[in-house]
């Protein structure tokens, strides 16, 4: 197993995917919810009902809507085609077919993750906001000074959770390229469900212990985080 070069590609090719999906899908959610806290109470209610729909849909649908959107004569090409560029082979391009499977990843993902930052901000009492302007702090200064400090403990809750979720995507891979082109999308749990189905009289054993070393990665790469990012106790407003 840990001479497999198979099973450590696999590693590289979820990181990368965790890598595409969980910034951008946090980086997203963060301008929706800032978004959503600026409009009235009726809009409101509106924008995260609408924000929240992907969330409820499945995986598989997700899949082959993508897939029909990624065909030569689908919607993405046809956009590419306004810019006078020629159709996009995405899902047979081994640069390509892993960036074009994280668009759904992120498209499925940040409605809860939009949710859960909008309930973040509207925590943080808005005195803190009212005295940092009387004091002359600009938009970015009190970004930085206020906002982004506290949401560390949500943004790192999301981070993890994100990447250990990302990490482990199977439906995705598995319906739109089957790990292709060139395993350049056989993520580790595409990996180890290829595993488990071949004929080999090792095949459990071997996929049994995939998934025991994907657990201590994840766990390692969690471990690190938290290391790195220590979070601080609720500041009470």
């Amino acid at each position: 197993m840990l001479e497999s070069s198979d099973f450590w590609h696999s590693i590289v090719v979820g990181l990368y995917y965790a890598l595409l999906t969980v910034p951008a899908m946090i980086l997203i959610a963060l301008l929706l919810a800032t978004f959503i806290k600026s409009l009235g109470r009726r809009a409101a209610g509106w924008m995260k009902t609408t924000v929240y729909l992907p969330t409820v849909v499945s995986t598989v649908v997700a899949s082959v809507l993508f897939l029909l959107m990624y065909q030569d004569e689908g919607v993405a090409n046809w956009l590419f085609n306004l810019l006078s560029v020629g159709p996009v082979n995405w899902l047979n391009d081994p640069q390509l077919a892993l960036p074009a499977i994280a668009v759904p990843g992120i498209w499925l993902g940040f409605g809860i993750t939009t949710l859960i930052l909008l309930a973040a901000l509207l925590d943080i009492p808005e005195s803190y906001y009212e005295q940092a302007a009387l004091d002359g702090a600009n938009y970015f200064q009190r970004l930085f000074r206020i906002t982004l400090p506290l949401l560390k403990n949500v943004l790192l809750y999301l981070f993890v959770t994100g990447f250990t979720l990302a990490i482990q995507m199977i439906d995705l891979p598995l319906i739109m390229t089957n790990g292709g082109p060139s395993e350049a999308t056989n993520t580790p749990n595409l990996y180890i469900f290829n595993t488990f189905r071949d004929v080999t009289p090792y095949a459990t054993s071997y996929s049994l212990t995939a998934s025991l070393l994907l657990f201590v990665v994840i766990g390692a790469i969690s471990a690190v985080v938290f290391r790195l990012v220590r979070s601080d106790k609720a500041i009470d407003g």
